[in-house]
């Protein structure tokens, strides 16, 4: 194995740190601090004696937050129907969100002709956690516990069980938000995860290899953290500012509860840093100042209204600042490119500018800025300040979205396209000398009619991706509406029946 950890998507539990625990005996006994003292009380002798001083005690019963939390987190299976080109368990395909979001068991493979003549039947896929935060049965959990399940079981702690559907997903940050059909639900207070202060005691609530109602606990090791350059890709995790624990997780816990000693969410459990797929020592929850404005978004929207501000930046740092001779500050995110159209270009940002705060928040990296950009909408107000030529400046930005305007965005779906689809027959294959293909049948108004697109159009692929069954179309288009691009556009292959070949380009923006 490389030097590099694995970023775990994961089920988090957390344990509290050894190192913390350990007190020296007396001290914990008598909750005293001992402090040697010297005084001369005569002209002949020097005395040396215990000082006892007394200190107030350092809050460490976590049974009040344990036992009002534990209610309000439950337990979500998925579930999928195999198709002949997914292979089990043992047929030698590895998923790792499966992995580390905890599988309910593996599964005896049947032999090939005993599959073939049975029907599909949906089977468990996965094991994660959830958090409960109305009492009408709205639940928070990871994305990643619930993308791409065609079902989904809910498991109340009282033992409950309850089929959930999906309201929203928001991939680029790794939060989904699902509903069941239920009343006066124990829910968990938000909290403040701004307020939170490296070193406090949190605790984590969920179901780590599936032993439900699991409660640990750790202390706050970082805040704002960025995990992406310790994956060995240095892929994006999307938007990243998350609370950094001591908490021992494992899977299973994936978007259960992070909460504060009063019993308050403060994070969702999503990821930890391994080089096994298990507990190493961190992990990471993300904080409830971006969960309650994506649950929110998602609950009125079906969407998040996502505002950027429209910049490229690097982290400035002693070696950067030397260069540009930055001698104001020494941190803050360097502007190395504005975007067109951007909320940034409008407020006259430029190339060179170092961001030092949005709202009085200090950004220290892109981390901290992420977490300030999600807290809002497009229209809405901020103040960014910044240093240019060496001085402080303050300016006004009302922020878009990446279509460089201030519209709602609204929830869509693959019936936007305006059309149908069916498989391509024998014949026509033949005739056109093509293995696959998916006819467009049904034309209305739509996204297809709009780009030029006319019935009996046969497309070959979307965005070099084969398609040969409507769910080739339906993942390719939820791909493209679930990324962050400036562009949601589909680039389409395809012929018609006449042998014709043509290219279109459908435009998926509002």
């Amino acid at each position: 194995m490389n030097n590099y950890g694995k970023i775990a998507l994961l089920a988090c539990g957390v344990a509290v740190a050894s190192s913390a625990a350990t007190m020296a005996v007396f001290s914990a006994a008598t909750n005293t601090d001992i402090i040697t003292d010297s005084v001369i009380h005569d002209n002949s002798s020097s005395k040396s004696f215990l000082k006892v001083v007394q200190r107030p005690g350092v809050e460490t019963d976590f049974t009040k937050a344990a036992e009002s939390t534990i209610n309000g987190v439950v337990s979500i299976k998925s579930y999928v129907t195999p198709r002949n080109s997914y292979r089990g368990a043992n047929g030698g395909y590895f998923d790792p969100f499966k992995f580390f979001f905890g599988s309910p068991g593996s599964q005896r493979r049947m032999p090939q002709r005993e599959r073939e003549q049975q029907e599909p039947q949906q089977m468990p896929t996965g094991l994660g956690s959830g958090v409960v935060i109305s009492s009408d049965g709205y639940i928070v959990t990871n994305n990643h516990v619930i993308d791409g399940a065609e079902r989904l079981e809910v498991t109340l702690n009282d033992n409950r069980t309850f089929n959930a559907e999906v309201i929203g997903t928001d991939p680029a940050t790794d939060l989904g938000l699902i509903k069941i059909d239920a009343t006066d639900l124990p829910t968990i207070p938000i909290g403040d995860s701004d307020a939170l202060k490296v070193g406090e005691w949190v605790l984590a609530v969920g179901n780590p290899f599936g032993f439900t109602s699991t409660v640990t606990t750790g202390i706050v090791s970082a805040k704002a953290r960025s995990i992406s350059a310790l994956t060995s890709s240095g892929r994006s995790m999307g938007i990243e500012s998350y609370i950094q624990t001591d908490a021992a997780v494992n899977p299973g816990n994936s978007g259960g509860a992070l909460v504060n000693i009063d019993g308050e969410l403060v994070g969702i459990n999503t990821a930890i840093y391994s080089q096994t797929g298990n507990y190493a020592g961190y992990s990471f929850a993300i904080p409830t100042t971006i969960v309650t404005k994506v649950v929110t978004d998602l609950k009125q929207y079906g969407t998040v209204q996502r505002a950027v501000l429209g910049v490229e930046f690097r982290e400035l740092n002693s070696q950067l600042a030397k260069e540009k001779d930055i001698t104001a500050v020494n941190d803050g995110l360097y502007i190395e490119n504005v975007i067109e159209r951007s909320s940034a270009m409008e407020a006259g940002l430029k190339h060179g500018d170092v961001i030092t705060s949005v709202n009085g928040v200090k950004t220290h990296n892109g981390a901290q800025l992420q977490e300030q950009m999600s807290k809002y909408r497009p229209g809405d107000k901020i103040t960014v300040s910044y240093i240019r030529d060496n001085k402080k400046h303050d300016v006004k930005v009302t922020l878009l979205n990446n279509q460089g305007s201030t519209k709602i965005t609204q929830a869509s779906s693959v019936a936007d396209l305006g059309c149908a689809f069916k498989a391509v027959d024998d014949q026509t294959k033949r005739q056109l000398r093509i293995s696959g293909g998916l006819q467009v049948v049904g034309l209305k108004d739509g996204k297809f009619k709009d780009a030029g697109i006319k019935e009996g159009f046969i497309i070959l692929d979307i965005n070099n991706a084969r398609v040969n069954n409507p769910d080739d179309v339906d993942k390719i288009y939820n791909s493209i509406m679930k990324s962050d691009e400036y562009d949601k556009v589909m680039f389409i292959t395809g012929l018609y029946p006449t042998g014709k070949k043509l290219y279109y380009a459908v435009d998926l923006s509002d």
